[in-house]
């Protein structure tokens, strides 16, 4: 498709018109959820408690983890598509990805260096450096993720298809090893509408062999509610759902 046809051909996801194809908004869910409650963790952490203390210094580094295998995602598969048909057309945000990817080394660090701190003052004042630091971190995020699902996605409807933005998203998720994806679906689901998790989980069930669906379902179940849970499983097939509301 040439991204010079008109825009009246994809309709956007503008009040009044059939929503499109959204690229972003599953994934930042996830990256949202998982932002704000690594930082809570490290927010109200005990430094007198060292399993505790290391435990949210590892959550630190899984995040920082999954935040920059995202933004090599989108490096390597979203600006890539967006330059394909509209050159210079993710300039800002690549820039801002660069930006983030030192971030993100300043925050391993500052993780690492709560753990090398002493006991005591020291090692208070490096937990609330690690914590200030990550808030910060936290805010540039969301509103980096705001131009993405507003600026980009106005590019990748004016110049895809929705047949080919979900082809682009198989791409992504076809590149994930298994333990990334698990790892996003934990935090993805959760923070779904029920609608979108039905509608997430069904895929998977028509795509992914049985024991990966399992696990998928495995790694969400203890973080959703049982309301939740009960209005997941009544969205699958009635006998299914049968037994996974009473497992």
């Amino acid at each position: 498709m040439n991204c010079n046809t008109e825009a009246q051909n994809f309709p956007t996801s503008r009040d009044g018109m059939e929503p499109r194809m959204d690229i972003y908004v599953g994934i930042h869910k996830a990256l949202r959820a998982m932002m704000l409650d690594t930082l809570q963790a490290v927010g109200r952490v005990d430094v007198d408690d060292p399993a505790e203390t290391r435990t949210a210094c590892e959550r630190v580094q899984e995040l920082a983890d999954i935040c920059a295998s995202h933004l090599g995602h989108e490096n390597d598969f979203v600006h890539a598509a967006m330059e394909a048909r509209r050159p210079g057309s993710s300039a800002r945000i690549a820039a801002e990805h660069v930006e983030h990817l030192a971030a993100i080394s300043r925050l391993r660090a500052a993780a690492s260096d709560l753990l090398a701190a002493g006991r005591g003052a020291m090692q208070a004042k490096a937990a609330l450096r690690l914590y200030r630091q990550l808030a910060l971190f936290v805010g540039e995020n969301f509103a980096h993720m705001h131009v993405e699902e507003t600026l980009h996605n106005q590019v990748l409807w004016s110049c895809y298809s929705d047949e080919e933005l979900r082809a682009l998203e198989g791409s992504i998720v076809a590149s994930l090893p298994p333990s990334e994806n698990l790892c996003i679906m934990r935090w993805m689901v959760p923070a779904m509408t029920p609608a979108e998790r039905a509608e997430l989980l069904a895929g998977i069930q028509a795509a992914a062999p049985a024991p990966v669906y399992a696990a998928v379902l495995d790694a969400v179940r203890p973080h959703l509610a049982r309301e939740d849970w009960v209005k997941l499983t009544r969205a699958l097939t009635p006998a299914e759902a049968a037994v996974l509301i009473v497992a």
